[in-house]
């Protein structure tokens, strides 16, 4: 199904923190102008949280507060995501507290990845096929 044009630039912002998530795997392939040093990949997810991460989430919660209540399944979806982006920050908080670095980063990684292919394969879809009027009135453009 193709994306609603309400949720564009949320996927948008996924697929840049997808590649985030390839970057940050103890398995990361080299990748020109992004060096797989462990110190440049943490100072690299310091940023994209700051830049990329923070402002998302906050869009992400106000498309959950503007569908809550409208459909239950829904609102169960809205639950559990919430629940993982509490589990993502906090992963991402305790980074500097981490004795293995590399592999605190990958973890985080698989969860983010995980994460966000759970949001653009099932609750977007489940958003388009369910509530398309309500994402017709939506703005979540930066």
């Amino acid at each position: 199904m193709q994306r609603h044009p309400s949720l564009v630039s949320l996927s948008q912002e996924h697929k840049r923190l997808l590649f985030v998530c390839r970057y940050l795997k103890k398995d990361a392939a080299p990748y020109e102008g992004f060096p797989l040093e462990t110190q440049a990949r943490f100072e690299y997810i310091v940023k994209v949280f700051q830049e990329v991460m923070v402002p998302h989430i906050q869009k992400e919660e106000y498309l959950f507060e503007k569908c809550a209540g409208k459909n239950a399944a829904i609102d169960a979806m809205i639950r559990e995501l919430q629940e993982e982006h509490l589990v993502i920050s906090r992963m991402y908080s305790t980074l500097t507290d981490s004795n293995d670095l590399d592999t605190s980063m990958d973890i985080l990684a698989n969860a983010l990845e995980t994460h966000i292919r759970k949001e653009e394969r099932e609750f977007f879809e489940r958003l388009q096929q369910e509530l398309p009027e309500l994402l017709a009135n939506l703005q979540l453009e930066n």
